[in-house]
């Protein structure tokens, strides 16, 4: 029987706020941040392998990062990287997907994800992936909700109903979607029991999406709709660099799921982290008795709640000192409390990094 899992990993991000490991020309998910021995994207690659064929997985990222994908997953068709010749954000990177994807399988049901994320409960994830598709049978949209663990500000929420899906156990209609609380706001969120950290990630059939697009984003649905005699063909390139400049500077979040009626969340409990910042990394590495964590070659001395990640061949000797995150580099060395590292991405504008809507190249 034909299987008709799909993937898209989504890798067009810089990772300001990984700065300065994290750079424009060598963004995050090409690096061992955890320091494994594989990269983020790699990681994400092996997970999605184990519900979906291999060349049924696709990756969208910038133009300009086509050979760095090609370099951590050479065992990809490179028909199977696609290049965005702008940040338009998610909503034209999803349909992109899903059009080009829908050109090959009509009956497809297509898992999104970003290239970026850690998840340690693999077991766990692939269950809930397994429900997700089943589910994805019938006209819904899925997203990925995660059971929160403490009142987390860094993470958007969603509010999920007590209606039941009538086929998947513990799948709820969405309520509603929420921004990035205040700390008072995000302690009500989890003291209520039915919000989720919104994880990124979405589960649905090509037909539901577009026919989502169809309905609520018919300026992105239309430019796409046009090349459908050039998906999967030599002109889809041309196609996709015109198209592109015309598309709406837009979220999938805001294009399609704030909108459409038929949104569910499905809880899941995945040792999920969404590793945006140094600090979510230091919520999952392995930790001394005084909460330290540290990447390469490190040795701490009377430090307290300290990460330090060092990728260069350089020994970094900490003494005394509490709550920094330290990262080293060849070229970069950046100390930062760990209170103030939501002003990294401002600092980054600020040394002239800063993303853009303009071309990738």
């Amino acid at each position: 029987m034909k299987n008709n899992n799909y993937a898209i990993i989504m890798a067009g991000g810089i990772g300001s706020r990984f700065w300065p490991y994290s750079k424009a020309e060598r963004p995050k998910q090409f690096l061992d941040i955890l320091g494994v021995g594989r990269s983020l994207i790699q990681l994400t690659y092996d997970r999605l392998l184990k519900f979906c064929p291999a060349e049924q997985i696709l990756v969208i990222t910038g133009d300009r990062y086509f050979d760095l994908v090609q370099e951590h997953l050479p065992e990809m068709n490179p028909d199977q990287i696609l290049t965005e010749p702008y940040r338009r954000n998610t909503a034209p990177c999803v349909a992109y997907g899903a059009f080009k994807i829908h050109a090959q399988n009509p009956e497809a049901k297509i898992i999104v994800a970003p290239s970026d994320h850690l998840i340690v409960k693999e077991q766990e994830f692939i269950k809930t992936v397994e429900s997700g598709f089943k589910a994805a049978e019938e006209d819904v949209l899925i997203t990925l909700g995660i059971q929160p663990t403490r009142p987390e500000t860094g993470y958007g929420y969603i509010e999920a109903t007590e209606e039941l899906h009538p086929e998947i156990t513990g799948m709820f209609k969405v309520a509603q979607f929420r921004e990035k609380p205040d700390l008072e706001k995000a302690k009500e969120y989890v003291a209520a029991g039915n919000f989720h950290w919104n994880s990124g990630m979405f589960i649905w059939s090509s037909k539901s999406i577009l026919k989502s697009f169809e309905r609520y984003q018919k300026e992105i649905f239309d430019l796409f709709q046009q090349g459908n005699d050039v998906y999967n063909t030599t002109e889809e390139r041309s196609f996709i660099k015109k198209q592109y400049e015309l598309c709406p500077d837009i979220s999938v979040d805001y294009a399609i799921l704030e909108n459409a009626q038929n949104i569910y969340v499905l809880p899941c409990d995945i040792g999920w982290t969404d590793l945006g910042t140094w600090g979510s990394l230091h919520t999952k590495l392995e930790k001394d008795e005084r909460d330290n964590a540290v990447v390469g070659q490190v040795e701490l001395f009377d430090c307290d709640g300290t990460l330090v990640s060092n990728p260069t061949k350089q020994l970094v000797v900490a003494q005394g000192v509490e709550n920094l995150i330290v990262v080293n580099t060849p070229d970069v060395l950046l100390l930062c409390h760990k209170n103030q590292e939501q002003n990294i991405k401002s600092i980054v504008k600020s040394l002239g990094e800063k993303e853009t809507t303009k071309p990738f190249v």
